[in-house]
């Protein structure tokens, strides 16, 4: 992926240099789960769309979020070469959001990224490393530790700029999700409908989110060539990992599309090709189509 001569975003919170707080492991049910079990299981359903937020709150028996207490940032450090790299990537997703809001008759609101490391709060909760990159709608804000991308290379299968790219892109995507409404009527739907129908529902969201992330990378490939050879290999070979049929398969349990709640390997395939071949968000209603 081209990225060195790109601007870099002045959306970009280091927290990193803040104290985490909190021990290494969480509780559950009494005993406690070591970090790198924890960092595998929430990155993993991170990546499928699960809000790590939530999957915490039941590891750790907490209750629901709290306001986020006030913590110092600044601008992440220059010769940071990943942090440069995902602030160049989210950079990215402003211009090429912002355009296509504007050609709608509508306004983009940029999002901000923190990088944090440990935990950090937020105006969802507590985030911790081990819940991989999250999108918090209450602040409107992506958050990651850049640790994660190890995860993402070593024990994801997923290697290379671009896979990192998409990470910040489909973070992104749920953000335009909310400035849409999309996401809040999704939210109105808990509790109110059945299990079943609301993971339905929880997958058409998260497809969309991979399909508009695939709007990114068509605009951004065009208006600034920045797709190279393997790229988008190694896109879909996330989404072949990460499918909820191959996490089933490779806990050794049967698959189980009811129980779907992100989509199978096949489906995340085809929604993020459709967003880059179609480059448009009408493209991306995984909501009112009948083949997902």
């Amino acid at each position: 992926m081209k990225w060195e001569d790109q601007r870099s975003s002045s959306n970009v919170e280091d927290r990193r240099d803040q104290p985490a707080a909190g021990g290494g492991g969480f509780s559950l049910g009494g005993g406690r789960l070591g970090l790198g079990t924890v960092l595998v299981v929430l990155a993993v359903g991170w990546f499928m769309g699960i809000n790590p937020l939530t999957l915490l709150g039941l590891l750790e028996g907490g209750g629901g979020p709290a306001p986020a207490a006030p913590v110092s940032s600044h601008a992440p450090p220059a010769e940071d070469r990943l942090a440069r790299f995902v602030s160049v990537v989210l950079a990215d997703t402003e211009d090429v959001w912002k355009d296509i809001f504007q050609r709608s008759g509508g306004q983009y609101r940029e999002p901000r990224l923190v990088l944090f490391r440990g935990s950090t709060p937020t105006s969802c909760g507590q985030g911790q490393s081990a819940m991989g990159p999250f999108y918090c709608a209450a602040d409107q804000k992506v958050y990651i530790d850049l640790d994660f991308y190890e995860v993402l290379r070593t024990r994801l299968g997923s290697p290379g700029d671009f896979a990192q790219a998409y990470v910040i892109a489909h973070e992104v995507g749920h953000h335009v999700q909310h400035l849409l409404g999309i996401s809040q009527k999704l939210d109105e739907a808990r509790g109110r409908v059945s299990q079943e129908r609301y993971n339905a529902l929880s997958v058409r969201l998260e497809l969309q989110a991979d399909c508009l992330a695939g709007v990114w990378a068509q605009h951004a490939d065009q208006s600034r060539h920045i797709l190279e050879s393997g790229d988008i290999e190694s896109a879909m070979n996330a989404a072949a990992h990460i499918g909820d049929d191959a996490l089933q398969k490779a806990a050794g349990r049967a698959v189980v599309p009811e129980s779907f709640t992100h989509g199978s390997s096949a489906q995340r395939q085809r929604w993020f090709a459709t967003g880059l071949r179609e480059g448009t968000v009408r493209a991306c209603d995984t909501f009112n189509t009948r083949n997902l």
